[in-house]
């Protein structure tokens, strides 16, 4: 929670500058490689000198068969906002922005307008509005972002919807964030590399996309009985739904409507499972606002007078 906690304040402080390693690029990349063939790929939160997601691109770029790569990245210090463009990994044209290389000014947006695909790790503290600027144009992307935006009433409506969707990694499976040398080295897992470079692991994060993935073919295997084990799936006191505390344990002989734990949604199939909501007083939505069954506590799932975590509100098909 307080690697959490950290991250959440580094956002609110507007300390965006995490910079996501080459190896979880690699490791999550691998799951789309046949997407990119003959697209223009934008990465426009990312100094070509820094970002690994441009390194990536360019010297993988003929292996992709990408159309263009284009990198945009913001005024710091003494550097100016930049544009840089690839037509091949040593065949680019950099260029100095009018502006101060904001995903939203006039000249980013105009590479926004000439994207296929948008992949990139976006200021954690301006998330949601880089969300849904990237809906807004209809753009596929790939991003990285803090586990809990699952949860943001602009973000959790297109899950549902099965408009966006988790990638393949998450928690641990992002390993950490290299940070300028003025950011706190938090987490049990920060580290100094062998450069000297600060590395903050969050175990908090997970990539965010709307492109092809094979895991959302692949049901979740169930081996747990409601019948047999009831005791084990308590009824909320005020959501008509019964409580699953783990993923593994969903069972496979219950047809109503279940409150699971929000990582369910890395494993989730939506040809095996509805999405009906989440056990939050700001999902207003018709179907949970069927299952409220209690007019003042409105808000997380209660057991013998407790609140629960967060919980999806599912239901098998």
């Amino acid at each position: 929670m307080s690697r959490n906690l950290n991250l959440t304040a580094a956002a609110r402080a507007q300390k965006d500058e995490f910079y996501t390693l080459r190896a979880d690029i690699e490791r999550e990349l691998q799951h789309y490689q046949k997407v990119f063939a003959g697209k223009t790929v934008l990465c426009n939160c990312d100094d070509p000198q820094r970002s690994e997601f441009v390194k990536y691109f360019a010297q993988n770029f003929h292996g992709l068969g990408l159309k263009k790569l284009i990198a945009t990245c913001r005024a710091v210090s003494n550097a100016p906002a930049r544009l840089t463009e690839f037509s091949s990994p040593d065949d680019f044209i950099s260029t100095q922005l009018d502006g101060d290389g904001d995903f939203r000014s006039p000249e980013c947006l105009d590479a926004l307008k000439e994207a296929d695909i948008v992949v990139t790790n976006p200021p954690f503290s301006l998330f949601r509005q880089f969300v849904k600027l990237l809906v807004d144009f209809d753009k596929k992307f790939l991003i990285i972002g803090n586990i809990n935006c699952i949860t943001y009433k602009e973000i959790f409506p297109l899950i549902a919807a099965n408009k966006v969707w988790l990638g393949c990694g998450m928690g641990r499976a992002i390993s950490g964030f290299l940070v300028p040398d003025d950011y706190e080295l938090y987490g049990s897992e920060a580290r100094l590399d062998g450069a000297g470079n600060r590395i903050v692991a969050t175990n908090q994060c997970l990539w965010l996309t709307n492109l092809p993935l094979d895991k959302r073919n692949r049901p979740l295997t169930l081996t747990r009985s409601y019948k047999d084990n009831p005791e084990l799936f308590p009824r909320y006191e005020n959501y008509d739904a019964i409580n699953v505390d783990k993923t593994a344990d969903i069972p496979a002989d219950y047809d109503g409507v279940m409150g699971v734990p929000i990582t369910f949604l890395g494993k989730y199939c939506p040809a095996q499972f509805e999405i009906l909501g989440h056990t939050a007083s700001n999902d207003l939505s018709p179907a949970v606002e069927a299952l409220r069954i209690d007019p003042v506590n409105r808000n997380r799932g209660i057991i013998g007078g407790r609140q629960k975590y967060d919980r999806i509100l599912i239901r098998r098909l």
